[in-house]
């Protein structure tokens, strides 16, 4: 509980673009009291977590970690209600390149960040890998769960936001397709920091994520939470690992029922 107060008190200061003595003066604390909250040395006393929050613009459920979402958080939650999978049964291609560079030969822990509806999770569960997996979606975490009852398989699936998710545990594989245009610039260095940290060595990052380019036009479905990425930022945070794959691929898409045009990029990363 400490740990995740403190880191949260952190990120979120960090995120408002306050340092710790902007949140101290606000408060009417000491710098000093902040810094041994973001260090769990302490804890805030109970009658300033409302003011707290205020300054920090989240609720006080969400300071602790306890954050819920009760109303839509994507805009493709609708979709998922539906019987039909919005983005088929077929898993990507890149999951494919898993399986050749790091055969579940051995027990291999893989983390889906961003299920979806679970189509690339299931697929990894059936080739042998312990798979955990997380979404925001009531309704995308509903329907992996089905398709891994339907194809016999075990999957660990939980709800989480992925700008909350933190790991405390190791994985041999993190995998995301299409969903990291949804981290914050602010929380980049951060998350993929915690990312590299909890991945075994020898361990692969296998991500891709959409880039803006000039020449091409937003896509029709408008995501108001989806933040902007530029080429080669995503090879900027793997310097220090093997890069085994790194690539820029411009791609037709009919997902909105409107054809339109996605620039991307997919890296594949080995912690050595």
């Amino acid at each position: 509980m400490n740990a995740e107060l403190a880191r949260n008190i952190c990120r979120y200061r960090k995120e408002k673009g306050f340092t710790q003595e902007d949140l101290a003066k606000k408060l009417g604390i000491t710098f000093q009291a902040v810094s041994k909250w973001e260090t769990a040395q302490a804890l805030p006393d109970s009658s300033l977590l409302p003011r707290l929050s205020q300054e920090l613009g989240i609720s006080i459920d969400k300071l602790f970690g306890y954050a819920s979402h009760d109303k839509a958080v994507t805009i493709y939650e609708e979709e998922y209600k539906l019987p039909d999978y919005y983005w088929g049964l077929e898993p990507a291609k890149i999951c494919l390149k898993v399986l050749e560079l790091l055969p579940p030969s051995r027990p291999l822990k893989l983390l889906d960040i961003g299920c979806g509806e679970g189509k690339d999770s299931v697929f990894f569960a059936r080739n042998g890998y312990d798979v955990t997996a997380f979404d925001i979606s009531n309704a995308g975490i509903e329907k992996t769960q089905r398709l891994a009852e339907k194809a016999g398989v075990h999957l660990k699936v939980f709800k989480s936001d992925l700008l909350d998710y933190r790991l405390s545990g190791k994985f041999d594989i993190l995998y995301s397709s299409g969903v990291l245009h949804y981290i914050k610039p602010s929380l980049r260095q951060e998350i993929f920091s915690n990312y590299k940290q909890f991945t075994n060595p020898g361990g692969l990052h296998v991500f891709n994520v959409f880039v803006k380019k000039p020449f091409i036009a937003p896509a029709p479905k408008k995501e108001p939470a989806s933040c902007q990425w530029i080429s080669g930022e995503l090879f900027t945070y793997y310097h220090d690992w093997l890069i085994q794959e790194c690539s820029e691929v411009i791609f037709d898409c009919n997902s909105s029922g409107i054809p339109h045009k996605h620039a991307m990029n997919k890296i594949i990363a080995q912690k050595l």
